[in-house]
């Protein structure tokens, strides 16, 4: 059973015997609740982003209330708070533009209420990032649990992934390879449970980095939604929550710099998602670890990938639970001396403890060491004279014959631009030229959305093309792919380089040897960046004002510049 004890922060609330805690007390038990809840024992915060308008976590009430009975068999007083829920399938401009808002709010959240330990529930993309940024800037004991992916999609007798399928969809339809009727028909087929993508997108991979940081339990990441062992997992995280605080288990203890690199190996190993560079440096500096952006291609350059699933493979996350899951991959990862097995976990355990007895149930899913399944899956930095601050490109992804490539730059101002100018019979395009997408970044869309994986030409799609290189600013799906470079910096909106490149240019892409360059000559780019001014602002005034001037760049995790750092916990001063 959970200790109790006068000096865990929620006392400051519940455990005086004069006016504020009279207040405090009193107020809380119009809910029904006994005396003896505020008797001392740890207050453990269930912070829901349960939304309707969020179908990725719209089952986590059910969620809560098993981490509660755990929470409760152990000693403790739950309570669940809602914060701002991120729905990648309904927000727009972009879930991104309040991924640091939501963080604010967690943060806030915590730190302003009696709460001793915290339980994020986090599934949709952004929300499994913005909850650990708050968190890890308060510094409480922390764990993570994920909602679960949906089970497999299935369609005229195959299986289909979130996102994944539906690019290849929109191709074979606008290619004419596909009927409107069967298009609309797999809208239901795709999304048939409760969960989130169930292909190895943004959603997934940071399911898998949370437990491979250390700060989710083992098996969080690829359990599904309405696996019963998804709410078992939810028990035990209410028990172990408990327990952490009794032991003064901080997230700082888990969240180091051996975590970091566990999680950057291991997200090579599944063939995870780009947005997780972003995210993980977002996630350090809160917490104050150093994490940069050529410690992605350093630690994950050699790291193959051993996970067999769209959007790089065959298999979904319905098949990669029943392979085994995520302890296979960090065991095999353990056994090549590729992690960090002496890091703390939220188990209580180390990463190798927590690995030890994993078995591989199906080898076509999860590829042994020596037979990876793609012998590169972490992802590469590029840099040059288009990207001195970097750019990111996710190998698995890509088509093998275009990693080394010279085309000529097809431009698209902003998005706008490109939807009206793409499908245009009359655009001068074929399959050897490099599309470029401009202000599309953090503060060019703003929020850096996910348009950098752009639809190909129509007409090349009839000639049976199917990739081509693409640039930009932005960001793509973790359930897409193809040969795209992302998240060039700086930005075209703050007059990076890529703001400068016209139609015609000459562009060199060279993966093997971490290059994007321009051929232009520096003069002519100084004349260029002479006549070039800003774009106008999407809105004027309001949160996104805020965020456009205050974002930091993509190679910094695009988090706000006043958030970065750990505020800590420490107890505000009374409300009345």
């Amino acid at each position: 059973m959970a200790k109790k004890s006068e000096n865990y922060r929620s006392q400051a609330w519940f455990g005086k015997p004069d006016k504020d805690g009279f207040l405090h007390r009193s107020w809380m038990k119009n809910q029904g609740l006994p005396d003896h809840v505020f008797d001392g024992r740890p207050v453990i915060g269930i912070c829901n982003t349960w939304s309707e308008l969020t179908p990725c976590n719209a089952h986590f009430r059910r969620i809560a209330d098993h981490v509660k009975r755990g929470v409760y068999e152990a000693g403790g007083f739950p309570v669940e708070f809602p914060v701002m829920s991120l729905g990648e399938t309904n927000l727009r401009p972009t879930a991104m533009l309040f991924r640091n808002l939501v963080s604010m709010d967690v943060e806030e959240s915590i730190r302003g209420n009696p709460i001793d330990g915290v339980v994020l529930l986090t599934g949709c993309d952004k929300t499994t990032p913005a909850l650990l940024m708050g968190a890890s800037s308060c510094n409480l004991p922390t764990v993570v649990l994920s909602g679960g992916p949906m089970l497999n999609g299935k369609f005229h007798n195959q299986d289909i992934g979130s996102g994944t399928s539906v690019w290849a969809f929109s191709e074979d339809l606008r290619a004419g390879k596909m009927s409107l009727a069967s298009f609309m028909e797999a809208e239901g087929c795709m999304s048939r449970s409760a969960g989130h993508c169930m292909t190895m997108g943004t959603a997934s991979t940071m399911a898998s980095m949370v437990e491979g940081l250390g700060v989710a339990m083992p098996t969080n990441a690829a359990i599904p939604a309405v696996d019963s062992r998804r709410y078992v997992l939810a028990h035990i995280v209410g028990r172990r929550i408990t327990e952490m605080v009794g032991n003064d288990v901080k997230l700082s203890q888990i969240l180091t710099r051996k975590a970091f690199e566990n999680a950057v190996r291991v997200n090579g190993a599944i063939g995870g998602s780009t947005n997780a560079v972003l995210h993980l440096m977002a996630i350090a500096g809160r917490i104050g670890v150093k994490l940069e952006i050529d410690d992605w291609d350093k630690l994950g350059r050699d790291v193959p990938c051993l996970v067999d699933l769209m959007p790089s493979g065959r298999f979904l996350m319905e098949d990669f639970y029943y392979a085994g899951g995520l302890p296979v991959v960090m065991k095999e990862l353990l056994d090549r001396g590729l992690l960090h097995g002496d890091a703390l976990t939220v188990s209580g355990q180390t990463v190798a403890e927590n690995v030890a007895e994993a078995t591989c149930w199906n080898r076509e899913v999860i590829h042994s060491y020596e037979q990876p399944f793609k012998p590169q899956g972490g992802i590469v930095v590029l840099r040059g004279n288009l990207a001195p601050g970097g750019a990111v490109l996710k190998p698995s992804a890509a088509t093998p014959a275009l990693m080394r490539h010279r085309g000529r730059a097809v431009v698209f101002d902003d998005i706008e631009h490109f939807k009206k100018r793409v499908d245009d019979p009359a655009l001068d395009i074929d399959e050897s030229c490099v599309m470029v997408l401009k202000n599309c970044g953090p503060k060019g869309y703003p929020g850096m959305a996910e348009v950098g994986n752009m639809p190909l030409p129509e007409k090349l799609l009839k000639k049976g093309v199917r990739d081509m290189v693409r640039i930009s600013d932005a960001r793509m799906s973790g359930t897409a792919y193809g040969t795209v470079v992302l998240h060039t910096t700086p930005e075209a909106a703050v007059g990076g380089p890529l703001a400068l490149v016209q139609d015609g240019d000459m562009i060199e892409l060279d993966v093997a040897g971490r290059r994007l360059h321009l051929a232009v000559d520096e003069a002519e780019l100084g004349r260029r960046k002479a006549r070039w001014a800003p774009p106008k602002p999407a809105m004027a005034g309001g949160y996104q004002s805020l965020y456009v001037e205050r974002v930091l760049q993509a190679d910094q995790g695009a988090d706000l510049d006043f958030l970065v750092g750990c505020r800590g916990a420490a107890i505000p001063r009374e409300s009345h």
